[in-house]
């Protein structure tokens, strides 16, 4: 068998995994660094830079070019120039803006496009059904985890007491004081802190102490009712804030926790929803489109940070079936699964983890069976597009 010529772009974990599939395979392998398309972007170099250092690699020799870089822009920064140089070169390139692929299929025959995400997404899914045999036993203890409080709470309920009891002290006052009635005096306290005035009640011919108690009732009425005012308009509108970004406790059950809504995230919900599942997510960017996308869809969509054991309770995950991290952090995805365990233990946690070897230590040594790397799940699936 003739050895083939392979060119391999990008610098990912994706990249290298099919690289060494090359070169287990046999091929001979042209790297080309993806500082080269980098420099282009951001260095302002011209585009016949990167034209001229493909050809130094003799592109007509090529059987077979993988561009697998993470950045979308670098792939089809080398993909136009190679198309440039030789149309005629099978091209498989990872992007995953799937909306222009239709559109570079039609102008280049010999071209395969793959989204990484969309072919890894099925795999994290299918993950819900995979046996698992845990080695370690825990003995953990029941979990309290407080609510948290709006702030103010305590304040606000020491202002309104206080406040009250004011009212009712100078009512007192009143009652004893300039003879009137129960119902007068608190009638002519609530007019006078209302500043309503109507004059049926006034102090003009009481007491010189009155007169003083009146004023204080005015000036102190004025700073409680600021106070009381501004705390509770501020209360209101953080408690829309708050459920504006879908915090709140929820009461699902047998529900899928999926963190992160990247571009791996993405594609397994869309996945969980088309088997019925129920989801729900957790995304630590309110600025996400993605977010309100799934709203839209009855998504419920939780905008915190997915570590917090108070989040974790929020979304239910007591009552959870299991939870999915996909966040682009080996050691935050790992932090999550660990403290989503800590209070569901026998919680099913499936975690994106970029290196395969600390997937698999984290099997070894955590117990998390399905730590599993994007790139080592469909290595195999992009190289066969050869």
């Amino acid at each position: 068998m003739k050895k083939q010529r392979v060119l391999i772009f990008g610098s990912g974990h994706l990249a290298r995994r099919v690289e060494k599939l090359a070169e287990t395979a046999g091929d001979s392998i042209v790297t080309l660094p993806a500082a080269d398309a980098a420099a282009v972007e951001n260095n302002g170099l011209p585009f016949e830079y990167l034209t001229e250092r493909i050809e130094s690699i003799h592109p007509k020799t090529i059987t077979h070019a993988f561009l697998l870089d993470d950045e979308d822009e670098h792939n089809m920064q080398v993909m136009l120039a190679l198309m440039a140089l030789d149309h005629n070169i099978p091209i498989t390139v990872s992007l995953f803006n799937e909306h222009i692929a239709p559109h570079i299929k039609a102008a280049h025959p010999h071209i395969t496009i793959v989204n990484p995400a969309r072919m890894a997404a099925p795999l994290f899914v299918n993950a819900l059904n995979t046996p698992i045999n845990w080695s370690l036993k825990y003995s953990l203890g029941p979990h309290t985890i407080p609510r948290r409080k709006m702030l103010f709470d305590s304040l606000l309920l020491w202002l309104v007491v206080g406040f009250a009891g004011i009212l009712a002290i100078v009512a007192t006052y009143f009652k004893f004081a300039e003879g009137l009635s129960w119902l007068d005096s608190l009638y002519f306290v609530v007019v006078t802190i209302g500043t309503v005035g109507y004059g049926d009640i006034n102090l003009l011919n009481a007491s010189p102490l009155s007169k003083l108690v009146g004023i204080a009732l005015i000036l102190t009425s004025m700073v409680f009712i600021w106070i009381i005012f501004s705390l509770t308009i501020d209360r209101i509108i953080k408690k829309r804030d708050q459920l504006s970004l879908g915090r709140k406790h929820y009461s699902l059950s047998d529900h899928i926790i999926v963190c992160g809504l990247g571009r791996i995230g993405y594609c397994i919900v869309e996945e969980l929803i088309a088997r019925g599942e129920k989801v729900i997510v957790i995304e630590s960017n309110e600025q996400k489109s993605s977010i309100e996308t799934f709203r839209k869809m009855g998504v419920p969509t939780y905008v915190g940070n997915a570590k917090l054991l108070s989040t974790l309770e929020d979304v239910n995950a007591t009552r959870a079936k299991a939870l999915i991290s996909v966040i682009s952090n080996d050691y935050l995805n790992l932090e999550i699964g660990l403290n989503a365990r800590s209070i569901q233990p026998n919680l099913r946690i499936i975690l994106r983890i970029f290196d395969d070897q600390v997937a698999q230590n984290i099997k070894n040594v955590l117990d998390i069976q399905l730590a599993m790397s994007m790139s080592a799940a469909i290595d195999d699936l992009v190289y066969a597009t050869k």
